[in-house]
């Protein structure tokens, strides 16, 4: 299938302000660009680009006073095909991880998983070690959050979440983490497009979505604990440790996002 992926950014800044941008499609699905979704500035301003230690595809530029824009309008393609469900998928000993996968069981500025290790084992200490264990976290952490973007600030972490049991994606996802990691699974945030193609009524105003990956059985396994059932038209845009590793956008000043769109919606074939 091919869908249609883009966003708009409005800032209003003070003053000229260096900004962090993360918005590109990941490199691994780069190959199924259609249609490239190049950055477009307003006003035009030049801006350079690089591969951060999780390999995101970032962007530099130092945004001029008054409104700035930022936009993208782009085509992918896509297999259609739900997330995977790997009933079978067996959880690795430590000693037996690769060195890529430690960092992933850390604790992290939003999955602060150290304050949540007793309640992990006592929850989940029970569940079948592998794919079983991953879905209990899931069901619970789905049940427990009330979703809601009234809710949503940028300090809120995983042991928040739970205290509070509200929150948007990202908590969802913090807090699925924090318990993955605290029983020694290792998990990695994930951010970027989610279509919702077979949803009846995808969520209005649209938004990034957040959601985490588990290593299992020598693989990354998408968890999506705000969704809860395997979604299709998936996109990644970054990966990292949590959210303060992806942010859509880090200004170095003060700044006001005045309008912010996003769409991700399957296009009929020409």
């Amino acid at each position: 299938m091919r869908i249609r992926i883009g966003y708009q950014l409005t800032f209003e800044l003070e003053q000229s302000t260096p900004m962090i941008v993360v918005l590109n499609v990941h490199y691994s699905r780069s190959s199924d660009l259609l249609a490239p979704d190049t950055m477009i500035t307003s006003p035009s301003t030049p801006f350079t680009s690089y591969r951060d230690s999780f390999g995101n595809w970032c962007n530099r530029i130092t945004a001029p006073a008054g409104t700035f824009q930022i936009r993208a309008d782009a085509v992918i393609s896509d297999h259609g095909l739900p997330d995977e469900v790997p009933s079978t998928a067996q959880q690795h000993a430590v000693e037996d991880l690769p060195e890529d996968a430690l960092v992933y069981l850390l604790p992290s500025r939003y999955a602060d998983s150290d304050r949540l290790a007793d309640l992990a084992w006592d929850l989940f200490g029970r569940a079948e070690p592998g794919w079983p264990r991953v879905q209990a976290i899931n069901q619970w952490v789905h049940d427990h959050i009330t979703f809601g973007y009234e809710w949503a600030r940028p300090s809120k972490t995983a042991w928040d979440a739970y205290q509070e049991g509200q929150g948007v994606c990202r908590d969802y996802a913090h807090l699925g983490m924090a318990f993955c990691r605290a029983l020694n699974i290792p998990a990695r945030y994930c951010t970027g497009y989610v279509a919702g193609i077979e949803l009846a009524t995808p969520e209005e105003p649209m938004d990034f979505s957040g959601w985490f990956e588990v290593y299992l059985d020598g693989r990354w396994f998408t968890v999506d604990p705000r969704n809860l059932n395997p979604m299709t038209g998936r996109i990644l845009i970054a990966r990292g440790r949590d959210a303060a590793d992806v942010a859509i956008a880090t200004s170095f000043g003060p700044n006001i996002l005045s309008d912010f769109r996003v769409w991700a919606r399957e296009q009929a074939a020409s």
